[in-house]
């Protein structure tokens, strides 16, 4: 008996019986299954899905064997044509068509375009287009290439020659050139020779035109203590003045006459540096919606004492830098925080738990054990017996971020269980459990003031929150895809948040309102710094690549090339002369950044070229340690820590 007699006989069966729906049911399975057995009838579908391949073939060895001078304009093409061109084949429902179209030319993007790659590759059906918010947006946007006009009449003049209508509607429906005239540049630092992806540029131009108030804040405690140092360096430096004339005229012997000039020298480089530092104009003082909070009397005289005592940082002056490398950490250990006296370090786990250093304990123990042959026992966290740090437990998954308050006396932690966890440091208890994300939260950080915290999450949103309420105040959407990192502006008026879709955000901290769009990195963006004017922004991506950022104007001011690994870390110092920059590469790199605010006023005068660029002043490897975060003291001295990897 065959299966159409089996069918026949159940219909039959059915019918007798009275199962109706049953008997409806069960042809119309048999009629799909028919449909889908019989062979397909779209020869035209399937001359489409060769035609693109065709097509993007014969344009793609075209750009490769184009003039040099016009080829990398032509490869920068290639791209947008290429992802189009695989979502138009699924969008269509040729899926297999689709997947050997990807994985024939996915070779050629994977260096510059990895992680969006992969993205798209589980992109197997029109649902999935639509589904994929990511897939969604680069639907229904166009892409921004910069090309000169030379080379876009060679690339319409060769596909209206080669009838490449397939290409030709990708080209019109989802790119858009902008075409300058003369020969094309290579400059690394125009932001606008990168491919924009998945992003609105001219609703980003329209939202970077509204006014932000990136000034310090008026009548800070540090504004207060600031002025009581400097007037008593006056009065100190008047006493100064007096004693150096007496000494000019004691040294009369040639050797010391050698010893003065050369003071002299060492004296005008100082009145140089100070002239540059006057001429830079001084930023605006702002006023911030949260009271300051009042702190302690042996606070405000700790806080004074490190201004009275801060090292005056440039090019010929580079900080100090104190290293704490955590060994034996069997691959655990997910991030490090650093308190602003460097007295306290925090680890977060992937066992759940937040571990607390205290530095100056472990020295007096280190000098205790300096004559015993275990070596081990000297690492920070490795001693078996009597432990090293305080441990913290709470959280119900891995920790991957902490970060310490203003004052030291509290941390948060954030976890992939989805909460943030704010603990005391005197008491070494939890104290609240604040919840309202609804994926794992990548990053947390204080406010300045210390009274409000902002975090960063999968969920693609960053919230901002209060110490005394467990659910945000604020929650920030926007972004296309995981917030990765968060920082306030020193102001407390604006937080930055970076995140995987490659742009970095300016938030409006009262009203929620984006008021910039950074765009111009070419992956995910890892760690972000504000200066101390609070008029520049440093962000730090995963392919290593640095960008300053004026907030003012929105522009990029330059890039820093340097790293070849994720740029986990950065940190001004106090003046904002210099930035410090830590990496997976295992080097931390200081930064020249006075030459930014030159930069910032050639390009407020005039719209030449940078001739002025932020230099690289000093390399400093660590031995097989990633760096994982760095801290710059009031006294300006830098931390860092990071974990030995073998």
């Amino acid at each position: 008996m065959d299966d159409d007699e089996i069918n026949r006989a159940v219909l039959a069966y059915l019918n007798k019986k009275g199962f109706n729906r049953e008997e409806l049911a069960l042809e119309e399975d048999q009629n799909k299954s028919l449909s889908s057995s019989a062979p397909p009838t779209h020869p035209e579908s399937q001359r489409g899905s060769v035609k693109y391949q065709e097509e993007y073939d014969n344009l793609r060895s075209w750009a490769y064997g184009s003039l040099d001078l016009y080829k990398r304009e032509l490869l920068n093409m290639l791209y947008p044509v290429f992802i189009h061109c695989f979502m138009d084949l699924v969008a269509k429902g040729n899926a297999q068509e689709a997947r050997s179209f990807f994985n024939s030319f996915r070779e050629d993007h994977e260096m510059m375009h990895l992680r969006d790659l992969q993205k798209l590759e589980g992109v197997l059906s029109p649902s999935h287009l639509e589904d994929m918010e990511y897939a969604h947006s680069l639907r229904q946007s166009k892409m921004n290439i910069r090309i000169c006009k030379y080379s876009y009449e060679l690339l319409v003049e060769y596909l209206q020659k080669m009838k490449s209508i397939s290409i030709l509607g990708i080209v019109n429906e989802h790119i858009n050139f902008r075409v300058y005239s003369g020969q094309p540049g290579l400059k690394l630092d125009d932001i606008e020779d990168e491919i924009l992806f998945g992003n609105n540029q001219d609703a980003a131009l329209h939202i970077n035109k509204k006014e932000v108030r990136w000034g310090l804040l008026k009548d800070s405690f540090e504004e207060r203590l600031e002025k009581v140092v400097s007037d008593s360096e006056k009065s100190e430096g008047d006493g100064k003045e007096v004693d150096l004339e007496e000494t000019k005229k004691r040294l009369v012997e040639g050797g010391k006459q050698k010893k003065l000039k050369k003071d002299k020298s060492v004296g005008a480089i100082g009145k140089n540096a100070r002239s540059e530092t006057n001429s830079i104009t001084m930023p605006p003082r702002m006023i911030t919606e949260p009271a300051v909070p009042v702190m302690p009397t042996e606070v405000e005289k700790s806080i004074l004492e490190d201004l009275r005592n801060r090292v005056k940082l440039n090019s010929l002056a580079l900080p100090s830098v104190s290293f704490y490398t955590f060994i034996n950490t069997q691959n655990c250990l997910n991030c490090l925080s650093i308190s602003h006296d460097g007295s306290l370090v925090a680890g977060g786990f992937s066992d759940a738990s937040l571990k607390v250093w205290d530095m100056s304990k472990i020295g007096q123990a280190n000098m205790q054990k300096e004559h015993e042959s275990a070596a081990n026992e000297n690492a920070l966290g490795s001693g078996e017996g009597r432990k090293s740090y305080t441990l913290l437990q709470g959280h119900a998954g891995p920790v991957y971020s902490a970060t310490f308050s203003p004052l030291g006396d509290f941390i948060l932690s954030s976890s992939s269980d989805s909460t943030i966890r704010l603990w005391s440091t005197k008491l070494n208890a939890n104290l609240v459990c604040y919840k309202g994300h609804n994926y794992p939260v990548w990053d947390v950080q204080f406010s300045p003031l210390g009274n409000y915290f902002a975090s960063a999450s999968h969920d693609r949103t960053a919230r901002i929150w209060s110490m005394d309420r467990i659910q945000p105040l604020r929650i920030l959407a926007g972004h296309l895809s995981d917030v990765d990192c968060v920082q306030w502006h020193v102001n407390c008026n604006y937080i930055a948040t970076g995140s995987s879709d490659k742009t970095v955000r300016l938030w409006d901290a009262q009203s929620g309102e984006c008021v910039r769009i950074f765009i111009g990195h070419r992956s995910m963006i890892l760690s972000l710094a504000m200066s101390p004017d609070g008029r520049f922004m440093a962000s730090g991506d995963e392919d290593g690549t640095i960008m300053m950022w004026d907030i003012s104007s929105g522009r990029c001011v330059q890039p820093l090339l340097g790293h070849s690994g994720c740029v986990w870390t950065l940190a001004f110092s106090c003046e904002g002369t210099l930035l410090a920059s830590g990496s997976a590469d295992c080097t931390v790199k200081m930064w020249d950044i006075t030459a930014s605010a030159k930069v910032a006023r050639t390009e407020e005068n005039s719209k030449t070229g940078n001739s002025n660029r932020l230099r690289l002043l000093k390399t400093l490897p660590t031995r097989s340690t990633p760096v994982y975060s760095l801290q710059f003291s009031r006294r300006n001295l830098l931390f860092a820590s990071g974990v030995f990897s073998k």
